[in-house]
């Protein structure tokens, strides 16, 4: 038997806590310590009824851990140098999006990663949901172009709203949620983004003056495909339609339909943010009286998995990238990709133009 994958888990928040439980509970990897500046790597260590070793910081824990590979968790401003330590120290890295909190920062890692052969696996939760797997190949059959509409606008407090300043210290709300719908659109339309444009507002005296904790972009595609996509972070955030999900072609529609998961109370839930529970579909084909000749279709998501489940299917596929040798060039494409739509999105915010790709 193959011996078990040492692995550091750098942050332990709420992803950080999620991906490390991924790894307690998975015989292939062994976990040689725990990384965080504050009390959550104890908590962590607690909950799991473990006595994994703590760290205050990553070199200490390299040093002494010598790990074959290393999650990371952390706020986005300290992805490029940490994945760079890790990659210089030959380990295979999990890195929680955006991949680092600019575009050349990215693509040094990815070439850091092709010069020494390890593995670097991007976590985008969605790619790995049956149920948004599903959602992307409905919205496929409804022809071009396809007019994609989502949000996710988080009510946040208490805890979250720590989390959310923290996160906005480097990078905007439609940059750190819009890459995981960016992608989504990316691979609806499979066709190239020519021009981008976005707003934003800053409704906090909380954040950076530079910043904005509400946006919306625009996308255009080559086919003439057309999404949106809108997130705004804090207490003063409206959660009528934080949920909305949805795409339209010239043969009818795709919508996800998540009753609870869309319901008061919910919008700063992690868990809800990838739910589905149910998809509709609605055909467009209508009789010489333009009623319609087909029923909608409802493809009840049930059964669907839960975001500790979605993470366990993300270290699965870190597990299966370094064990099978998979490439990742296709998969660090679309990732870097991703991003620089965002931050062109961003570039439009902050300059008032449409940005040209």
């Amino acid at each position: 038997m193959n011996k078990p994958i040492r692995i550091l888990v750098i942050g332990c928040g709420n992803m950080g806590a999620s991906h490390a439980t991924a790894y307690h509970h998975m015989p292939e990897f062994e976990i040689c310590g725990l990384v965080s500046r504050g009390e959550s790597k104890s908590r962590l260590n607690k909950k799991l009824g473990a006595d994994y070793a703590l760290f205050e910081d990553m070199d200490t824990a390299l040093k002494e851990t010598k790990p074959d590979a290393v999650c990371i968790s952390t706020y986005p401003d300290t992805h490029e140098e940490f994945a760079l330590k890790a990659l210089d120290h030959g380990c295979h890295i999990f890195i929680e999006k955006p991949l680092a909190d600019t575009v050349k920062g990215s693509q040094r890692i990815i070439d850091k990663a092709k010069e020494t052969g390890k593995k670097v696996v991007v976590g985008y939760i969605l790619r790995h949901h049956p149920s948004w797997i599903r959602f992307i190949e409905e919205a496929q059959k409804m022809g071009k172009p396809l007019v994609m509409r989502m949000n996710l606008n988080q009510q946040s407090h208490g805890f979250m709203w720590d989390v959310h300043r923290n996160l906005m210290k480097s990078l905007s709300p439609i940059v750190d949620c819009g890459v995981h719908y960016i992608d989504v659109m990316c691979q609806m339309t499979r066709s190239k983004p020519m021009t981008v444009s976005a707003i934003g507002a800053r409704l906090t005296d909380d954040i950076a003056k530079d910043n904005y904790n509400y946006g919306q972009l625009q996308i255009r595609f080559e086919d003439g495909s057309v999404g949106w996509y809108e997130a705004g972070w804090g207490p003063m955030i409206s959660e009528t339609a934080f949920f909305i999900k949805d795409v339209f072609g010239p043969k009818g529609s795709v919508s996800i339909v998540a009753k609870d998961a869309g319901s008061s109370g919910k919008s700063d839930d992690v868990d809800s943010h990838t739910k589905t529970e149910s998809i509709r579909v609605h055909h467009a084909d209508i009789d010489d009286k333009n009623h319609f000749t087909k029923e909608d279709e409802w493809i009840n998501m049930k059964d669907e998995p839960g975001h500790q489940e979605l993470c366990d299917r993300e270290q699965a596929y870190f597990l299966k990238a370094i064990q099978e040798n998979l490439d990742l060039t296709d998969h660090l494409e679309d990732a870097l990709n991703s991003l620089k739509i965002a931050f062109a999105c961003d570039e439009s915010v902050k300059t008032g133009k449409i940005i040209h790709l």
